[in-house]
């Protein structure tokens, strides 16, 4: 592997924008100063000039859909799309078939990830009613997290046994994530409407059955376990204001036991674009009111919530084309997760250095991820060139995912990513993919 020096960078890193070098050996950055000069003729020279260079983004939820619905999507087609993101790190969800809740089976899974795909890689443990003896095998090293549904999810995965929550939240001896949605409110609400409307309920509903109520009642609820038993707790994809209230920024992040994450599209749509996007916008929990959408904005920015993700979660065209009470929730999202961020620092919403913050850094801090999620001499060198002036627009034709579409298509971005090194190996270059990179196993300081 050649080593590479890239010149003259805004070099974006724990709060700061700074003029720069960087210089990669091998898969880690070697230094990291205002000049740097090459020390061979080996050396590949980038001139970046001028562009943001950032670490890359670490996805700590996506669904990749293999095993066993690879008809949506892969860990090879979709680990390639976020690299072509800005996304050079993802952690992906057990509710594949089977279901990752043995460890067999997530070792098969880590075993797929080590042959095909494009980004750095770790998987979550599913938590069931009836798995706890496999959970308490877990070593901490083994799998970014425990992942329990508490709402309704893909294979049947809800956990609604009270004392089951409450022994594996008293005994996993690792951070626990949690989808959190309210199974007997959402199922009152929908039957309501399918009272009135049958299968062919309005799609503008989706928020009032997936209502703010069941949101609240279980992020409440999971908060108020964590407490009492004392366990390391991340809520996955709030979608709602009140939902805010639950979470402190007190605490430096390193130091907090109750986190949060919000997710791109509950920050980039309302229930305004159900007119226009229809069940391409279908996500659990629901996109909500712009009410919603700027108390996750104030929160994401006062530090309650501490990650931004992308639940990237592909369905075919066909999928999403059905009725409402048969067209799943869910959508592809790594290829335009970061490009649609940086409108947003463009629109003065977020800056640069908070984007940095809530997509690298605390992701880093909150999994305890073994030396990614920053530009610092010694680190692993996941590295992104944003070109913050050189608009492209969604197409068809440029979109990666297995499943060929996007909620953002027709939507043109200020800010294009111009290069991707996962490892220190230049991946992806101005809309093509260069070399393979050796993508690893992320590790962890346990």
């Amino acid at each position: 592997m050649k080593n590479t020096l890239i010149k003259n960078a805004k070099i974006v890193n724990e709060g700061t924008v700074f003029s720069g070098d960087v210089l990669i050996e091998e898969d880690r950055i070697a230094e990291v100063a205002k000049q740097i000069s090459a020390k061979s003729a080996q050396t590949k020279v980038i001139q970046a000039d001028g562009k943001f260079l950032l670490p890359g983004m670490i996805d700590d939820q996506v669904h990749f859909r293999e095993p066993g619905l690879t008809h949506k999507a892969n860990i090879e087609t979709e680990s390639k799309a976020a690299v072509a993101g800005g996304i050079t790190s993802f952690i992906e969800m057990p509710n594949t078939q089977p279901q990752t809740t043995t460890l067999e089976k997530l070792e098969e899974k880590f075993c797929i990830a080590s042959q095909t795909s494009w980004a750095n890689y770790s998987f979550m443990f599913g938590g069931t009613n009836d798995n706890l003896d496999e959970i308490l095998k877990l070593h901490p090293q083994q799998a970014a997290a425990l992942k329990l549904f508490l709402g309704s999810s893909t294979g049947n995965m809800l956990v609604d046994n009270p004392k089951i929550l409450e022994e594996i939240f008293s005994k996993a001896n690792m951070l626990i994530c949690v989808h959190c949605e309210d199974e007997t409110t959402i199922k009152n609400n929908l039957k309501i409407y399918k009272e009135k409307y049958g299968d062919a309920i309005p799609i503008e509903m989706h928020p009032l059955i997936r209502s703010e109520e069941a949101c609240y009642l279980s992020s409440s609820k999971a908060v108020a376990l964590a407490k009492k038993t004392g366990a390391r707790l991340h809520v996955f994809h709030l979608s709602t204001q009140k939902e805010t209230a639950l979470f402190s920024n007190k605490t430096p992040l390193k130091d907090k036991r109750i986190t949060a994450e919000v997710c791109v599209h509950h920050l980039w749509f309302t229930d305004e674009d159900y007119k226009t996007k229809g069940t391409k916008i279908k996500w659990n929990p629901a996109v909500k009111t712009q009410k919603d959408k700027d108390g996750l904005w104030k929160a994401l920015l006062d530090d309650r919530i501490d990650v931004i993700a992308t639940d990237h979660a592909p369905h075919t065209l066909e999928e999403k084309n059905n009725p409402y009470t048969k067209a799943p929730s869910g959508g592809p999202l790594v290829q335009h997760a970061l490009p649609a961020l940086l409108e947003m620092c463009h629109k003065g919403i977020i800056s640069i250095e908070k984007l940095v913050e809530k997509t690298a850094h605390n992701p880093a801090i909150l999994f305890q991820i073994k030396d990614r999620g920053y530009i610092k001499k010694g680190y692993k060198a996941d590295l992104v060139l944003v070109d913050a002036n050189a608009p492209w627009t969604v197409t068809k034709e440029n979109i990666l995912y297995k499943c060929g579409w996007s909620p953002f298509e027709g939507a043109t971005f200020k800010s294009r990513i111009t290069h991707t090194f996962v490892n220190g190996m230049l991946a992806y270059n101005n809309f093509k993919f260069t070399t393979k990179p050796k993508a690893e196993r992320l590790t962890f300081n346990r």
